[in-house]
């Protein structure tokens, strides 16, 4: 198969197929079984290709945190009146009614599901596929798309809006600093936020 051909095709296997067919119903043991093998093959180009490392050498702390922390505070504060005005009932409902799953939900969040979205969603996608796209803006929105594609099994489309959004700024700040860690400290980042202020149930997170 031609190099190009096999790139695209893989991408669309991966990236398109793949995540699609999990929001049809068919056999849970047949959707783990794609899930695994889709997982081994991406551990396997990320070790190939040496890129299993959160810590980058150079990077510039105090400079990125500048760029993600303005834009956290903003969702923060549009997410607060959101849940305040609308759903008052879930505001800050998780950690202080269930603080041990609060904590226990943002440990988990944290250490494997953050982690294992950027390692697909940023390390291998970037890696792998930017070569196909000249237009660098319309490289980041697919990205986006894909992230969002991956959360479909969900059913729901406030989660697609969400992890659309995120998205776009988490594939904004891997093209920036190509840091695996940065950008799984500002998705952990959301993520815990949403979680805290009362939007967990809205995004399929357990909350109690």
């Amino acid at each position: 198969m031609d190099a190009k051909l096999r790139l695209y095709t893989e991408f669309v296997l991966l990236f398109v197929l793949l995540p699609i067919s999990l929001a049809f119903e068919y056999s849970s043991i047949l959707k783990i079984g794609l899930v695994f093998l889709a997982g081994i093959y991406i551990l396997i180009y990320l070790i190939k290709n040496k890129l299993i490392h959160l810590v980058k050498a150079k990077l510039d702390w105090k400079k990125n945190l500048k760029l993600i922390a303005p834009r956290f505070i903003v969702v923060a504060i549009f997410t607060s009146l959101y849940i305040y005005y609308f759903k008052r009932a879930n505001f800050f409902e998780m950690p202080i009614n269930n603080t041990v799953m609060w904590l226990l939900v943002l440990g988990v969040y944290s250490l494997f599901s953050v982690t294992f979205q950027e390692y697909i969603y940023r390390t291998f996608y970037f890696h792998r596929f930017e070569k196909m796209f000249k237009n660098k803006a319309y490289f980041i929105i697919i990205n986006a798309v894909v992230f969002s594609l991956a959360h479909s099994f969900l059913k729901n489309w406030l989660i697609l809006l969400f992890t659309f959004l995120g998205g776009v700024l988490f594939a904004l700040t891997y093209f920036k600093t190509r840091s695996t860690l940065l950008v799984c400290i500002e998705h952990a980042l959301y993520g815990f936020w949403l979680f805290t202020v009362g939007i967990g149930k809205e995004l399929a997170f357990p909350e109690s």
